[in-house]
């Protein structure tokens, strides 16, 4: 039975590409989100150009796209103010087609961020990634590969379990679990959750946040995709003292592309989360809307039921 879904809070986005700021001209999308300080912080997804977007061949090197991450932040949670440029851009080879798709975590007096280093043309040159802030906007410039193969839908969980760093990863097409006594070495790699046949997230499963703690459990936002391509948004609850063992598992999506700016844009079809917070009782999650823009739901908590 369907026991909640998440209800839009603007009909339209909350944040779009700006034509005048190259770095972020083409398109705004999947986003962090943290709150802090009486603010939502969102560290997005930007890119210059669409080749990487619509899956087009690359048909030279300098029309390339180059991800990077903007930054925003929000007292309501739909009216954004943002920084004019990137507060963290590609280093080196293995980001030189630039950091996608970040996940935040708020560990040990630090925020963590997790992202997906994109290196080159394909699925091989993807590796998911580190670096760090002491205030959502300095990042540290040490950007360290966390899983030396290609993977992505990374995060920190935002407690340690059993003493140890637990990091959610994504083996295709399943969330898998490792763990770390120093951030650098991995180890008891674990699937925790797998795709379902014949539902909404038949074809590959990943995790949106971090997850977040409520009453019951961790709440897990996830994505899953179906055999037409199409991404939508569910739920799973994480025990309290064992995250790697889901007790709870929601058979319908809590939100899935229904507007004309989640069905029709550089990628159809899709709605895709990195974040989500609480404040006052709600749960705020941000989405990516067909690779291009920004929208938010909400649900209040005590209505999560599973």
């Amino acid at each position: 039975m369907d026991l909640f879904k998440l209800k839009r809070l603007a009909q339209k986005p909350v944040l779009e590409p700006i034509e005048e700021n190259h770095w972020e001209s083409k398109a705004v999308f999947n986003a962090a989100v943290v709150y802090h300080n009486g603010y939502i912080h969102l560290l997005y997804r930007a890119c210059n150009n669409t080749f990487e977007a619509l899956s087009l061949p690359y048909p030279d090197e300098k029309y390339k796209f180059v991800s990077s991450i903007g930054y925003a932040k929000s007292k309501d949670g739909i009216n954004f103010e943002r920084i004019s440029t990137p507060v963290v851009k590609g280093q080196g080879l293995q980001e030189a087609w630039g950091v996608e798709d970040p996940r935040i975590t708020y560990l040990d007096g630090r925020f963590y961020m997790i992202y997906t280093a994109f290196g080159g043309r394909s699925w091989e040159d993807v590796r998911i990634s580190m670096t760090y802030s002491d205030d959502l906007i300095h990042w540290s410039s040490e950007h360290q590969v966390l899983l030396d193969e290609p993977n992505k839908d990374g995060a920190l969980h935002p407690e340690k379990v059993n003493g140890k760093y637990m990091l959610y990863h994504r083996r295709p097409p399943s969330i898998w679990v490792a763990f770390s006594e120093d951030l650098k070495n991995w180890h008891d790699h674990k699937i925790i959750m797998t795709p379902r046949e014949n539902s909404w997230d038949s074809q590959k499963i990943g995790i949106a946040g971090p997850p977040i703690l409520i009453d019951d459990g961790w709440l897990l936002i996830y994505h899953g995709v179906d055999e037409n391509r199409v991404y939508r948004l569910g739920a799973a609850l994480l025990d309290r003292n064992n995250p790697t063992k889901v007790i709870a598992r929601q058979e319908e999506p809590i939100l899935e592309p229904e507007l004309e700016w989640e069905k029709n844009g550089l990628v159809p079809n899709v709605v895709f989360s990195c974040g989500q917070c609480i404040v006052d009782g709600v749960l705020f999650v941000y989405y990516g809307a067909c690779d291009t823009c920004i929208g938010v739901a909400a649900v209040e908590v005590d209505k999560i039921k599973f």
